[in-house]
């Protein structure tokens, strides 16, 4: 008998197993099976506006970011221009190891001449249109003094912004092998990495904060000093090779380490979505891989509004007001809640209210006086799917909190309203009491 019994929970255990590999979500399936067909190895798409993510696939798998690194460069020279610790009309003296580094050979560059004095606004297009290494690492000797420095700012600013698994050794993304022997961090042959979860949040902080860096990455060709033209390597850019409609921008990547990387975003009727792509095989893979991610994104989902402006949750319209002239008050929502979703899916959200408990008194009432749109809570809403990935960072869940506030004002009751009330209290009591002791006598 033991030994059947033995046969029966091994027989129950295998049946168990094998159910669950069918049992599975949706929309995690086409992260996790990868039913988009991507051959990048790792991939994530995000809502431009809330940072909501959509969809992923190995998002927190550490990878080479190859030229991708150039937008925490970009980052952190728009913040030092809106400190106003340097200006967009400044110049930089190019030295001779910037020179060097400008023509060496298979890496992508503008030419800068030794002696010569470039502006800021110059070396950023430079870096941020055709991704130029030197113009990248002689804006970093200007905002540090040395690449060595900014890479340590680099690091300190990708912690600020939220960043979990990513270490920079330079500033441009190159092998270290690349910088002729001049490498700023890391061992000889070291590369930057980070995850694509990573790489979509140092985007959507840079295209949030400073929204003026489309301005530079949605210029298809380069007009330098040198009289030369030189093309984005963004090929989804309108007159390039695999122009898409909307798309104005943001950055590529290539190394032999990294493969083939692309981060990029697309605007259609003022809906934007932000998408990454890392380790794909060739230039041409990862533009079709970040074509599938943005048709999705665009076919599949849209923004609703999920919730109206002063609305009132069924059953919670009022709270009750202690000491007041009126004795409740009534409350909703400041402003629309409205989040990205699949699209058919509005039904499968419901709003929350959340009473801030500090604003109560022992007996769960608000105090009085109270003044129309005093801020008594929040409204959020929650989700019924399984499928949902939440937010790439705590900024952009806020836009699925709003405030709850007062829809009216409540003034404070004088002492003579106070104290007959008080009086209506007692014998209330008194007459409560009595009728349930006449009730006890039948």
């Amino acid at each position: 008998m033991k030994k059947i019994s033995q046969i029966t929970l091994v027989f129950t255990m295998l049946l168990v197993l094998i159910a669950s590999q069918f049992t599975y979500s949706p929309l995690k399936a086409a992260a996790e099976d990868n039913t988009l067909g991507l051959k990048a190895e790792a991939a994530i798409i995000l809502d431009g506006k809330s940072g909501k993510i959509i969809f992923e696939k190995n998002a927190d798998k550490v990878l080479g970011i190859a030229s991708m690194s150039k937008m925490m460069t970009e980052y952190i020279i728009m913040e030092a221009i809106k400190d106003k610790k340097i200006k967009w009309d400044d110049t930089v003296k190019i030295n001779e190891y910037i020179h060097n580094l400008s023509k060496t050979p298979n890496l992508s560059n503008v030419g800068l001449t030794q002696g010569e004095d470039y502006t800021v606004k110059e070396l950023y297009s430079a870096m941020a249109i055709y991704s130029g290494n030197a113009a990248t690492v002689a804006l970093a000797e200007l905002i540090s003094g040395s690449e060595k420095n900014f890479v340590k700012l680099m690091n300190k600013k990708a912690k600020e912004i939220g960043l979990k698994d990513f270490k920079f050794v330079n500033s441009s993304g190159l092998n270290n092998s690349d910088l002729l022997g001049n490498h700023p961090a890391g061992d000889a042959n070291e590369e930057n990495v980070m995850t694509a979860r990573d790489t979509a949040t140092l985007a959507y902080r840079l295209i949030t904060d400073y929204p003026e860096v489309l301005d530079f990455s949605k210029v298809s060709k380069l007009e330098f000093r040198d009289g030369k033209e030189y093309p984005n390597f963004n090929w989804m850019l309108p007159g390039l090779i695999y122009e898409y409609k909307g798309v104005d921008g943001l950055k590529t990547g290539s190394t032999d380490f990294a493969g083939y990387g692309h981060t990029a975003t697309a605007i259609r009727d003022g809906q934007r979505y932000l998408t990454v792509v890392m380790k794909s095989t060739s230039k041409s893979e990862r533009f079709e891989d970040s074509i599938k991610l943005m048709d999705y994104a665009f076919s599949n989902f849209n923004t609703e509004k999920i919730v109206p402006a002063d609305y009132q949750v069924k059953g919670k319209e009022k709270l009750p007001v202690a000491k007041g002239k009126e004795d409740s008050v009534k409350i909703q929502s400041e402003k629309a809640i409205e989040l990205t979703i699949e699209k058919g899916q509005k039904g499968n959200y419901a709003p929350k209210l959340v009473i801030d408990k500090d604003k109560l008194n022992e007996d769960g009432e608000l105090s009085a006086p109270i003044k129309k749109g005093d801020k008594i809570g929040y409204l959020t809403v929650d989700s019924k799917e399984d499928s949902d990935y939440g937010f790439i960072d705590k900024k952009g869940a806020k836009t699925v909190q709003v405030d709850v506030v007062a829809a009216e004002s409540v003034e404070k009751a004088n002492w003579f309203v106070l104290s007959m009330r008080a009086v209506g209290g007692f014998f209330g009591d008194v007459w409560d009491s009595a009728s349930s002791t006449v009730k006890g006598w039948f």
